[in-house]
């Protein structure tokens, strides 16, 4: 018989309701989380043991939106739901980030954490809710998570914090954040917002915290109530007496090699380092996989213990620097001929060759959702080869880290771009990273914001990014502006920034330890402010703003507003009109259902004829303008004039000053140009004109 239970717990204005003991009973936990009509389920499994010589955890976590909850099918040629979309790749690293640190050290089963939507409603955003059904789920299973985590976004509508908003709040929304924590402390960021202030941010998370900490205590309770004991007989620790020997071995040449300031020469050292330890400890039990292992974890645990205590005691880091000083920094524009627009940015070993490319409505990049399918008309692609860290490695599709930090840049970005209307272009970026050694994700955001100054971009204002460190022991703490690889791999936070002095336009934060207080994170966006500023002075005095031109290579684009109603006459009937126009100029022609037509084209010619051709397509005669139109046909009582596609009637009595006995007395032929007044419009749409008007009148100019 099927044993359901559930709790309801109140998360702003809704509830959220978590329900197991229904579906999938055989999994080691299983959850369902119903935020009205949006149904999120969650399950959670892991291997009875862990594989010889793994020192890590292989967590894998998958989140998957399928269109049947929304009631759809994918619009593919396949229907099934297959490789995951950015969308879906983005929550799955919202998912794993907060839980990953949460699990008991020493375990290193294979776990693996399957979220769905079942249900969409079109207003419950369904993001937050999978972290806290995988959350809920690991919580009442037998896989050793030290403690619950819980999600929520955060909005601010009309000046006022709202707990997770709802899809239409989240448009009208100043910011978007995502925060994911335990009870006591925040774990995960993940925000982008229109430069608000560092206090606004500041509050946006402990309200945030709040409701988090709700949703845990009564996780808590449920797993007392309900949870299986932890397996915990699978944890491995590290022996003492190979930490005590990797220390006597290695303590020593470690000090002295974390000095090396250059990154490559300090690897050098260190791998020559852990070579001799290996040899040296492992004398005689070279088949043994976990010797090994545990040989190589005491030297990582080593290493990242004195790099933390050089920093705490000495205010110095490996590479030299201060803990606030940013390194150097190095910027050429205009570095490729044929592109739109280019930037090198470097700063110290960190280096992106940023690309900006314009196009037209073609350019734009499609994608489908829950709600539908749509156009992205500005995206950043991250690319990470593997000589960037000077290493050997796979190439093709990108992974989900290079998704996710091309993402963050993108978001970064997004709100600098100026309006469709005043500039109607697709924008692409490319950041390659053609050097790395920690957050090359900021180093995307300078040099893309370069990368479409250099194009001739008029964004709103320029922005930087930098990314923050945290070393905290004991009580003790250091935050670091611009972190190396390994600050960021042995230290405690990694907390990403950008905007400019006045404002934050996205950050993005992963802690591994609990103990972040207020005050810490206040001090450590006021050291970022510092730092961005610093970076964004540097960009400044390169490119102070904006090219004025566009490079010779970039497409022209021009719009025109018409009516909605005018819409399908541009079209034709399916389709035909539209293609007329392009196969007559060669331009290239959109237009969207608010009826902005976009024109992009390489020739000023072929621009002004389908120019032309719309405004002839679409333009209205008014009555008493005088207007240019080429004579169609000639009647006994009169001639038919062409005037924006449509034939108005001048009447025989009507083209001369002088009464005309016969038509053919005037010195008009067929396919003759004539100005004419229009006199009239009636219901029907017939048009009555008059060259004669035009003579009394002495007018010389028509419209066209």
């Amino acid at each position: 018989m099927l044993h359901r239970e559930t709790i309801t717990v109140q998360v702003g204005k809704k509830n959220l309701k978590f329900e197991t003991g229904k579906i999938a009973r055989q999994a080691n936990g299983s959850v369902m989380v119903h935020c009205d009509e949006t149904v999120v389920f969650a399950s959670a499994c892991a291997s009875p043991s862990a594989g010889e010589g793994i020192d890590f955890l292989p967590l894998r976590v998958d989140y998957q939106e399928k269109y049947s909850s929304a009631g759809r099918t994918a619009g593919g040629f396949i229907k099934r739901e297959g490789r995951p979309t950015e969308r879906e790749i983005l929550v799955s690293r919202l998912i794993d980030r907060p839980l990953r640190p949460m699990f008991e050290e020493g375990y290193h089963n294979e776990v693996q954490v399957l979220s769905y939507v079942f249900s969409y409603d079109g207003v419950n955003i369904p993001d937050v809710l999978a972290i806290c059904a995988s959350s809920a789920a690991l919580v009442i299973s037998d896989i050793p998570l030290v403690k619950p985590i819980a999600a929520v976004r955060m909005g601010l509508v009309d000046d006022e914090f709202v707990v997770n908003p709802n899809a239409e709040e989240v448009k009208r929304s100043r910011l978007d954040l995502v925060l994911a924590g335990t009870e006591d402390a925040i774990l995960m960021i993940e925000g982008f917002c229109d430069f608000l202030t560092e206090d606004e941010v500041l509050k946006a998370i402990e309200k945030g915290q709040s409701a988090i900490s709700d949703i845990c205590k009564h996780l808590a309770a449920w797993r007392e109530k309900l949870g299986k004991p932890k397996k915990l007989d699978t944890l491995h620790k590290i022996p003492h007496e190979v930490t005590n020997a990797v220390h006597a071995s290695a303590a020593a040449l470690l000090e002295s090699a974390l000095r090396i300031g250059s990154k490559q020469d300090r690897e050098k050292t260190l791998a020559e380092i852990q070579s001799t330890v290996i040899s040296t400890l492992l004398a005689g039990k070279e088949d043994s996989k976990q010797a090994k292992t545990d040989v190589l974890l005491a030297y990582k645990n080593l290493q990242s213990s004195l790099m933390r205590k050089m920093i705490l005691e000495e205010g110095r880091r490996i590479d030299g620097r201060g803990l606030n000083e940013i390194r150097p920094i190095d910027i050429e524009q205009s570095i490729l001929p044929r592109t739109h627009g280019s930037s090198l940015f470097t700063r110290g070993e960190t280096q992106t060759l940023a690309v900006c490319t314009l196009g037209g409505e073609t350019s734009a990049q499609r994608y489908e959702d829950l709600n539908g399918e749509g156009l992205a008309r500005f995206y950043l692609q991250y690319f990470f080869p593997p000589f960037s860290v000077g290493e050997v490695g796979r190439m093709g599709a990108p992974g989900r880290r290079e998704i996710g930090h091309g993402k963050l840049a993108e978001r970064a970005l997004a709100s600098i771009l100026p309006k469709q209307e005043s500039f109607p272009y697709v924008i692409r970026i490319e950041s390659n990273i053609t050097e790395s050694n920690g957050s090359s994700s900021m180093a995307s955001v300078c040099g893309g914001c370069l990368a479409m100054m250099d194009a001739g971009v008029p964004i709103k204002r320029p922005v930087s990014g930098i990314a923050m460190g945290l070393v905290l022991e004991e009580g003790k703490h250091a935050i670091l502006s611009d972190i190396l690889g390994a600050e960021d791999a042995l230290g405690d936070m990694d907390f990403k920034i950008t905007g400019d002095e006045q404002g934050i336009s996205a950050f993005q934060m992963d802690i591994k330890v609990e103990g972040i207080t207020h005050k810490i994170m206040q001090d450590a966006l006021a050291q970022a402010k510092e730092g961005r500023t610093h970076i964004l002075k540097k960009m400044l005095a390169i490119c102070p703003k904006p090219k004025e031109e566009m490079s010779s290579h970039a497409p022209r684009i021009e719009t025109i507003q018409i009516k909605p109603s005018k819409i399908g006459v541009v079209i034709g009937p399916g389709g035909k009109q539209i293609r007329a126009i392009i196969e007559e100029t060669g331009a290239q022609i959109d237009i969207n259902d608010s009826g902005l037509i976009s024109i992009a084209s390489n020739s000023a010619e072929a621009m002004a004829r389908a120019k032309q051709i719309i405004h002839n397509l679409t333009a209205e005669v008014e009555i008493g303008k005088i207007y240019n139109g080429r004579i169609t046909s000639i009647m006994p009582f009169g001639y038919f004039v062409e005037i924006f596609g449509k034939e108005g009637l001048c009447h025989i009595s009507e083209i001369s000053q002088q009464r005309l006995q016969n038509i053919h007395d005037a010195p008009f032929r067929e396919g003759d140009q004539i100005e004419v007044k229009v006199l009239d419009v009636n219901d029907r749409g017939q048009i009555k004109l008059s060259h004669r008007a035009v003579l009394e009148s002495g007018h010389q100019h028509a419209h066209r």
